[in-house]
């Protein structure tokens, strides 16, 4: 048990990145409109997105690498899609984080007088600060506290919400249905984003990579995969959390939920606080701050981790990524240049997400096949390979991601 305390760190950090957007809208949305139901699309995305993710960190512990790394070892094509799909993504989900969690800061704390844009550039200076200074170590233990909190806040409020029962005439309620194209479409979201995108992976390598560096004594394989679960297991429960609260609250009350994350979130903490009492404002805001404000941390360090390590591994004779304070340098480059899109892309920050949701879920399949690729590698022992039940759950997940993004492409094209 000390051993895992110890090594707790990238399994903590997954889960405070994955609990955002996905969590706070995707799953209250999924309760509300379609009730206990979605208990099964939940837990088999996160189950079939599992091996992902669990590749990143046993490849890192086991080579001392970062995926990123193992890519390149298989051919620079492959480090070149993974380098497309980080720079996608480095201009947009950063972005949509930061206003979403502006949006939800405004609504939540009456904040009239300053504009949404001025807020993300709030955040974004004291996020980055807090990168620089604190370093990995600092985040570490900083989300220690706000995991913590968002947790016991959700359960409390979860518990509440049990206790308070459904809404009235939610039994006599029929639910939209689940196999049209708006269903499906939403399903696809839901699988899509839940718990995280696939290039994430990467993101969890490389907070495996920093998490040995603080260590003095490497910790086991074993060990550390059991951190990672702890971490993925939170993730799953929050989800479940999020679409309990959804389901015993708006269920059946034929509420009209926008697609904005901010709108919804305001319309969100507003129906609890009249299901419950408006004594619980407080805790439901905090659930809800907490959550984005947490992810907004841990992806702008991810990406900024990620793009520096793709640049090295590209441009490895370029010393400019090797100094160092490169790290802080591309988190100052990643705020400058999200804050940018925000002021002059805001109108149009929905086609930008369309494409970044676009691209996540085209190469999601093709991301899940190279990490099985690069853990069955030559730099990976034997013994350290994934077992064929670990592979054969992975083939699955290929083919569910698979049928999900031909199906969204033929939904686009339709």
């Amino acid at each position: 048990m000390k051993a895992l305390l110890k090594a707790l760190g990238p399994g903590l950090l997954f889960a405070s990145m994955a609990i955002g957007t996905s969590h706070l809208v995707l799953s209250t949305k999924a309760g509300a409109q379609y009730g206990w139901i979605m208990v099964i699309p939940i837990l088999l995305a996160n189950l079939f997105k599992y091996p992902f993710f669990e590749f990143g960190i046993r490849y890192t512990t086991v080579t001392e690498k970062s995926l990123i790394e193992g890519y390149l070892n298989l051919g620079k094509t492959y480090l070149w899609i993974y380098a497309f799909v980080t720079l996608i993504s480095t201009f947009t989900i950063l972005a949509a984080l930061y206003v979403v969690t502006a949006g939800l800061f405004m609504n939540l704390f009456d904040v009239t007088t300053v504009s949404a844009e001025t807020i993300s550039l709030g955040l974004f200076v004291f996020i980055s600060l807090l990168l620089i200074i604190g370093k990995y170590k600092f985040l570490e233990n900083t989300l220690k506290a706000v995991i913590t909190i968002l947790f016991v806040a959700l359960l409390v409020t979860t518990v509440l919400v049990l206790q308070k029962g459904p809404v009235p005439n939610s039994m006599s309620y029929e639910r939209p249905e689940i196999f049209n194209e708006v269903g499906i479409l939403f399903l696809i979201g839901l699988v899509g984003w839940m718990p995280t995108a696939v290039e994430a992976s990467g993101w969890v390598s490389l907070w495996g990579m920093e998490n040995l560096k603080t260590m003095k004594k490497k910790p086991s394989l074993k060990i550390v995969l059991q951190e990672f679960n702890v971490g993925y297991a939170m993730t799953a429960v929050l989800a479940l959390f999020f679409m309990i609260i959804g389901w015993m609250t708006l269920y059946g009350t034929g509420t009209e939920l926008s697609g904005n994350a901010v709108v919804f979130a305001d319309q969100l903490v507003n129906l609890f606080t009249t299901h419950i009492g408006t004594w619980a404002y407080f805790f439901i805001a905090v659930a809800a701050f907490a959550t984005m404000l947490s992810t907004c941390m841990t992806a702008h360090d991810a990406i900024s981790r990620v793009s520096l390590d793709v640049l090295q591994k590209l441009y490895p004779t370029k010393t400019i990524y090797n100094r160092k304070h490169a790290f802080s340098l591309m988190v100052i480059a990643m705020a400058f240049i999200n804050w940018m899109v925000i002021s002059f892309f805001g109108a149009n920050m929905g086609d930008l997400v369309g494409l970044a949701t676009f691209v996540s879920f085209i190469f999601a399949p093709i991301l899940g096949w190279m990490n099985l690729k690069t853990v069955i590698g030559k730099d990976v022992p034997l013994e350290h390979r994934p077992k064929m039940a670990m592979r054969t759950l992975t083939y699955i997940g290929i083919l569910f991601l698979s049928l999900f993004a031909l199906y969204y492409c033929w939904m686009l094209l339709a």
